[in-house]
Protein backbone atom coordinates (compact mmCIF):
# COMPACT_ATOMS: atom_id res chain seq x y z
CA UNK A 1 0.00 0.00 0.00
CA UNK A 2 1.28 2.79 -0.80
CA UNK A 3 1.78 6.05 1.83
CA UNK A 4 -0.07 8.87 1.62
CA UNK A 5 1.14 12.38 0.59
CA UNK A 6 2.51 14.03 3.38
CA UNK A 7 4.08 17.95 2.91
CA UNK A 8 6.68 19.08 5.01
CA UNK A 9 7.57 23.36 5.08
CA UNK A 10 11.20 23.66 5.73
CA UNK A 11 12.32 26.06 8.68
CA UNK A 12 15.57 26.97 7.25
CA UNK A 13 13.55 29.37 4.63
CA UNK A 14 12.01 31.04 7.73
CA UNK A 15 11.69 34.39 8.98
CA UNK A 16 14.63 33.49 11.62
CA UNK A 17 13.71 36.79 13.91
CA UNK A 18 9.91 35.04 14.10
CA UNK A 19 10.36 31.08 13.96
CA UNK A 20 7.42 30.72 16.84
CA UNK A 21 5.08 32.58 14.47
CA UNK A 22 6.47 30.77 11.32
CA UNK A 23 6.29 27.21 13.11
CA UNK A 24 2.49 28.39 13.95
CA UNK A 25 2.39 29.47 10.49
CA UNK A 26 3.36 26.19 8.87
CA UNK A 27 0.97 24.28 11.30
CA UNK A 28 -2.32 26.32 10.53
CA UNK A 29 -1.50 26.16 6.65
CA UNK A 30 -2.49 22.42 6.92
CA UNK A 31 1.28 21.02 6.57
CA UNK A 32 1.76 17.68 8.15
CA UNK A 33 5.16 18.18 9.55
CA UNK A 34 7.67 20.72 10.59
CA UNK A 35 10.82 19.98 9.15
CA UNK A 36 14.21 21.28 10.83
CA UNK A 37 17.77 20.98 9.21
CA UNK A 38 20.32 20.79 11.84
CA UNK A 39 23.66 21.44 10.05
CA UNK A 40 27.25 21.54 11.68
CA UNK A 41 29.56 23.67 9.46
CA UNK A 42 31.56 20.45 9.12
CA UNK A 43 29.32 17.76 7.09
CA UNK A 44 27.72 20.39 5.04
CA UNK A 45 29.33 24.20 4.81
CA UNK A 46 26.83 26.07 6.89
CA UNK A 47 25.59 26.09 9.99
CA UNK A 48 21.78 26.07 10.79
CA UNK A 49 20.06 25.07 14.30
CA UNK A 50 20.66 22.92 17.28
CA UNK A 51 18.29 21.40 19.54
CA UNK A 52 16.99 24.86 21.23
CA UNK A 53 14.96 25.43 17.89
CA UNK A 54 14.10 21.70 18.26
CA UNK A 55 12.93 22.42 21.66
CA UNK A 56 11.07 25.93 20.34
CA UNK A 57 9.44 24.10 18.11
CA UNK A 58 7.81 21.41 20.61
CA UNK A 59 6.76 24.04 22.80
CA UNK A 60 5.39 26.13 20.55
CA UNK A 61 3.26 23.44 18.18
CA UNK A 62 3.41 19.96 21.10
CA UNK A 63 1.13 18.02 18.89
CA UNK A 64 2.95 19.38 14.87
CA UNK A 65 5.13 16.67 14.31
CA UNK A 66 9.02 17.63 14.27
CA UNK A 67 11.14 16.13 11.33
CA UNK A 68 14.79 16.14 12.22
CA UNK A 69 17.43 16.19 9.38
CA UNK A 70 20.73 15.83 10.91
CA UNK A 71 23.55 16.98 8.51
CA UNK A 72 26.52 16.16 10.79
CA UNK A 73 29.45 14.78 10.48
CA UNK A 74 29.22 12.12 14.12
CA UNK A 75 25.64 11.92 14.30
CA UNK A 76 25.52 9.10 16.61
CA UNK A 77 26.87 11.87 19.63
CA UNK A 78 23.56 13.83 19.55
CA UNK A 79 20.63 11.44 19.26
CA UNK A 80 19.69 11.50 23.05
CA UNK A 81 20.26 15.58 22.78
CA UNK A 82 17.35 15.66 19.94
CA UNK A 83 15.27 13.24 21.46
CA UNK A 84 15.01 15.45 24.82
CA UNK A 85 14.74 18.48 22.75
CA UNK A 86 11.23 16.92 21.21
CA UNK A 87 12.37 15.26 17.73
CA UNK A 88 9.72 12.71 16.22
CA UNK A 89 11.64 11.79 13.88
CA UNK A 90 15.25 11.93 13.62
CA UNK A 91 17.03 11.70 10.06
CA UNK A 92 20.72 10.69 9.64
CA UNK A 93 22.74 10.18 6.63
CA UNK A 94 24.37 7.18 5.37
CA UNK A 95 27.63 9.35 4.39
CA UNK A 96 28.18 10.18 7.75
CA UNK A 97 30.85 8.85 10.18
CA UNK A 98 29.42 6.75 12.00
CA UNK A 99 28.04 3.33 12.41
CA UNK A 100 24.20 3.53 10.80
CA UNK A 101 23.02 0.91 11.74
CA UNK A 102 23.94 1.15 15.34
CA UNK A 103 22.94 5.33 15.37
CA UNK A 104 19.55 3.78 13.52
CA UNK A 105 18.78 1.96 16.42
CA UNK A 106 19.83 4.16 19.34
CA UNK A 107 16.89 6.73 16.98
CA UNK A 108 14.77 3.78 17.51
CA UNK A 109 14.99 3.23 21.11
CA UNK A 110 14.94 6.66 22.21
CA UNK A 111 11.27 6.82 21.14
CA UNK A 112 11.94 8.36 17.61
CA UNK A 113 11.10 7.33 13.87
CA UNK A 114 14.74 6.18 12.15
CA UNK A 115 15.10 8.02 8.88
CA UNK A 116 17.69 7.65 6.59
CA UNK A 117 19.51 10.46 4.15
CA UNK A 118 20.96 10.20 0.55
CA UNK A 119 22.93 12.91 -1.13
CA UNK A 120 21.55 13.08 -4.78
CA UNK A 121 24.32 11.06 -6.67
CA UNK A 122 24.80 8.46 -3.65
CA UNK A 123 23.42 5.32 -5.43
CA UNK A 124 20.13 3.52 -3.65
CA UNK A 125 21.87 0.26 -3.24
CA UNK A 126 23.92 2.44 0.24
CA UNK A 127 20.43 2.16 1.63
CA UNK A 128 19.25 -1.25 1.02
CA UNK A 129 21.02 -3.04 4.00
CA UNK A 130 19.20 -0.82 6.34
CA UNK A 131 15.95 -1.36 4.62
CA UNK A 132 16.33 -5.07 4.83
CA UNK A 133 17.34 -5.26 7.99
CA UNK A 134 14.09 -3.26 9.04
CA UNK A 135 15.89 -0.15 10.51
CA UNK A 136 14.58 2.27 8.45
CA UNK A 137 10.73 4.29 8.93
CA UNK A 138 11.43 6.22 6.33
CA UNK A 139 14.19 7.72 3.49
CA UNK A 140 14.91 10.83 2.19
CA UNK A 141 16.04 11.55 -0.91
CA UNK A 142 18.11 15.18 -1.42
CA UNK A 143 17.27 16.71 -4.89
CA UNK A 144 20.16 19.50 -3.85
CA UNK A 145 23.45 18.97 -2.35
CA UNK A 146 22.89 19.58 1.47
CA UNK A 147 23.86 22.82 3.10
CA UNK A 148 21.88 25.69 1.88
CA UNK A 149 18.45 26.79 0.84
CA UNK A 150 17.04 27.92 -2.17
CA UNK A 151 18.71 25.64 -4.48
CA UNK A 152 17.62 24.14 -7.60
CA UNK A 153 16.18 20.48 -8.11
CA UNK A 154 18.23 18.26 -9.35
CA UNK A 155 16.74 14.89 -11.02
CA UNK A 156 19.63 13.10 -10.29
CA UNK A 157 17.93 10.63 -7.38
CA UNK A 158 15.14 10.24 -9.80
CA UNK A 159 16.19 6.63 -11.00
CA UNK A 160 16.81 5.87 -7.71
CA UNK A 161 13.60 6.97 -6.21
CA UNK A 162 11.77 4.62 -8.71
CA UNK A 163 14.20 1.43 -7.46
CA UNK A 164 13.22 1.83 -4.57
CA UNK A 165 9.34 2.54 -4.68
CA UNK A 166 9.04 -0.80 -6.39
CA UNK A 167 11.26 -2.60 -4.61
CA UNK A 168 9.38 -1.26 -1.52
CA UNK A 169 5.79 -0.60 -2.25
CA UNK A 170 4.85 0.38 1.30
CA UNK A 171 8.21 2.68 2.55
CA UNK A 172 8.17 6.37 3.41
CA UNK A 173 10.02 7.84 0.82
CA UNK A 174 10.99 11.66 1.20
CA UNK A 175 12.37 14.22 -1.14
CA UNK A 176 14.22 17.90 -0.12
CA UNK A 177 15.55 20.54 -2.69
CA UNK A 178 13.76 22.31 -4.97
CA UNK A 179 10.55 20.92 -4.93
CA UNK A 180 7.75 23.61 -6.14
CA UNK A 181 4.63 23.49 -8.21
CA UNK A 182 6.64 22.00 -11.22
CA UNK A 183 9.16 19.49 -9.64
CA UNK A 184 6.68 18.31 -7.06
CA UNK A 185 4.78 15.91 -9.38
CA UNK A 186 8.03 14.83 -11.12
CA UNK A 187 9.44 13.75 -7.37
CA UNK A 188 5.70 12.31 -7.20
CA UNK A 189 5.20 10.09 -10.02
CA UNK A 190 9.28 8.36 -9.17
CA UNK A 191 7.89 7.28 -6.25
CA UNK A 192 8.03 9.98 -3.82
CA UNK A 193 5.20 10.31 -1.31
CA UNK A 194 6.84 12.82 1.08
CA UNK A 195 7.67 16.47 -0.11
CA UNK A 196 9.96 18.69 2.15
CA UNK A 197 9.81 22.65 1.02
CA UNK A 198 11.20 25.69 2.31
CA UNK A 199 11.58 28.50 0.16
CA UNK A 200 8.90 27.67 -2.13
CA UNK A 201 6.49 27.28 1.01
CA UNK A 202 7.88 30.09 3.30
CA UNK A 203 7.97 32.81 1.01
CA UNK A 204 4.69 32.56 0.07
CA UNK A 205 2.14 35.88 1.48
CA UNK A 206 -0.21 32.52 1.64
CA UNK A 207 1.13 29.51 2.56
CA UNK A 208 -2.02 27.99 3.00
CA UNK A 209 -2.79 28.49 -0.39
CA UNK A 210 0.30 26.81 -1.75
CA UNK A 211 0.07 23.75 0.58
CA UNK A 212 -3.35 23.32 -0.93
CA UNK A 213 -2.08 23.90 -4.67
CA UNK A 214 0.16 20.90 -3.60
CA UNK A 215 -2.45 18.50 -3.12
CA UNK A 216 -4.33 19.33 -5.60
CA UNK A 217 -1.44 18.51 -8.05
CA UNK A 218 -0.78 15.35 -6.31
CA UNK A 219 -4.54 14.52 -5.96
CA UNK A 220 -4.67 14.84 -10.42
CA UNK A 221 -1.79 12.66 -10.44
Amino acid sequence: MFPPFRILPSLLAADYGSLASEILRAQNAGADAIHLDIMDGHFVPNISFGPAVVSLAAKTAPDFHRNVHLMLTQPNRYVDVFAKAGADTLQIHVEAQCNVKDTLRAIRSAGMRAGLVLNPRTESGAALPYIEEGLVDELLYMSVYPGFGGQSFMDTPLPNIRFLRARYPELEIMIDGGINCQTLPLAAQAGCNAFVAGSALFKQPDMQAEIAAYRDILEHL
